[in-house]
């Protein structure tokens, strides 16, 4: 059985917002490790609309040689909407109605890591309705100051931490699993 596992670039500040305006800088060969470890990982990916709405815009016609590029455009994907009629991507598929239970189907159905990155929302989403696993934060030690955050206006969740480790740049990898108490 599969476990759902979200990947996150966040600011000591908790914003999740545009990376790509504060994250490269701490960018490095220990990031870009473990980054690519959760990519052999995964045998699937998750997504939320709005970033499928991105994504699938930018990487069919990526540069193929990338490796995520690679990757991403022949990965099995999923994406959750209830708005989205179809998806076009290759090997996309839009999971709606009774996402929660879909949900557990696809998890146990699928060998591996379902992975996430970014989808704020949709990660508040699986926490509350218990479906996510596991949470990885690369916390950056700059504080953005503005932006939307991982968690916000959202009831509490107590998490484990499981797993640490700093990288040069003052990084911070950290695992989170939900912590039933």
């Amino acid at each position: 059985m599969a476990k759902i596992v979200s990947n996150f670039f966040i600011s000591l500040d908790g914003v999740t917002e545009s990376p790509d305006q504060w994250h490269f800088p701490y960018f490095n060969d220990e990031m870009g490790a473990a980054v690519e470890a959760g990519v052999q990982n995964a045998a699937a990916f998750l997504m939320g609309r709005k970033l499928y709405d991105e994504w699938s815009a930018y990487w069919p016609t990526a540069d193929m040689d990338e490796d995520f590029a690679k990757f991403i455009n022949n990965a099995q994907k999923y994406v959750v909407s209830n708005t989205l009629e179809k998806a076009d991507w290759n090997n996309t598929t839009v999971v709606s109605g009774d996402v929660a239970a879909r949900l557990r189907e696809i998890k146990e159905q699928t060998d591996g890591d379902i992975q996430m990155s970014g989808s704020a929302t949709t990660v508040r989403w699986l926490l509350a309705n218990g479906l996510l696993d596991e949470l990885n934060l690369l916390v950056h030690p700059i504080a953005v100051g503005h932006g939307r955050r991982l968690f916000e206006d959202t009831p509490t969740h107590p998490l484990k931490l499981v797993k640490s480790e700093t990288f040069q740049t003052g990084v911070l990898n950290l695992t989170y699993v939900p912590d039933a108490g």
